[in-house]
């Protein structure tokens, strides 16, 4: 556990029912931290709940972690080939500390492991120290620049752990 503090995260997968909770949680990241992801708050703000299931949808695996009886983050992964990739990681605020990031990353990395996958990839923003520390914590070695994934966003760097 990253803090040592209170009970582990509770971990859910979630489905396309489950949008509302991805919503919140999802445009809180958007705002709070919109320097780590490739979407935008004003892209998804006023988004209908059709876009939010085809969202989830969309991944073959979405998770929330659940602490004190909120949700406190969530990651999603997707096969690609014999790789996965883990994507759309983000931990509230509130949580960071508290094991969330660890749980979410070896949640991913399980269900890759489950699947048979020989590798998963990640792409960290450049400056986002925090994350590259849970990503490094985990076996993840730097795999090279990442392609530019919005126009304007910061350079990033892609991931990757071998199983």
């Amino acid at each position: 556990m990253e803090g040592g503090r209170g009970a582990a995260p509770h971990l859910r997968v979630l489905g396309a029912e489950d949008w509302a909770v991805w919503r919140e949680l999802r445009l809180l990241a958007l705002r709070e931290s919109p320097y780590a992801f490739a979407s935008r708050y004003a892209d998804w703000a006023q988004a209908p709940e059709g876009r939010w299931r085809e969202r989830l949808l969309a991944a073959d695996l979405n998770v929330v972690a659940e602490l004190d009886g909120r949700a406190a983050g969530m990651a999603s992964g997707r096969r690609d080939g014999a790789t996965a990739e883990l994507f759309s990681l983000y931990v509230a605020p509130w949580a960071r500390g508290r094991g969330v990031g660890d749980a979410l990353v070896r949640s991913v990395l399980d269900w890759a492991v489950g699947l048979g996958l020989s590798a998963t990839e990640l792409t960290v923003r450049d400056g986002n120290r925090h994350a590259v520390a849970l990503y490094r914590r985990h076996g993840f070695v730097d795999a090279g620049p990442a392609p530019d994934m919005a126009q304007g966003a910061p350079p990033g760097r892609r991931l990757r752990r071998t199983d």
